[in-house]
């Protein structure tokens, strides 16, 4: 341990991650590959399409398109993903597991933005109803 007056609180250490984030279900490892193959090209097809009003919904498929190919290079260069970051008793985790995780609420207040400026916004018909 290179920090030694961290230990107590969090450990950098070497764990093979054969799962999904956070060494969760790990007898589905090989199938990740795939989702992840299909996640990152649903996110290159979708991401132009995203108006860049919307910059925290873009920043947050970003996010979840890095953690993606970061954990799939692991894979495919290694087979597994290589874990690193240890915090008290919660699972060892990666750089690409933060930044998928860290995504989601993101993308939620983006969503929930998004949403409030469409209400906000005044009626194309000029408040006429039909």
């Amino acid at each position: 341990m290179p920090l030694v007056w961290l230990a107590p609180y969090a450990r950098i250490v070497h764990w093979f991650n054969t799962g999904v984030a956070f060494g969760l279900l790990q007898e589905l490892g090989k199938y990740s590959m795939i989702f992840s193959i299909l996640v990152v090209a649903l996110i290159m097809y979708y991401f132009p399409q995203i108006s860049r009003t919307d910059w925290l919904i873009r920043l947050a498929l970003a996010m979840q398109a890095g953690g993606a190919i970061g954990n799939l290079i692991d894979r495919i260069a290694l087979g597994h993903v290589i874990d690193f970051i240890s915090v008290g008793t919660f699972p060892v985790w990666n750089v690409a597991d933060a930044s998928l995780t860290v995504s989601v609420p993101v993308l939620l207040i983006g969503l929930w933005l998004q949403d409030r400026r469409a209400v906000n916004q005044p009626s194309s018909n000029g408040g006429e109803t039909e």
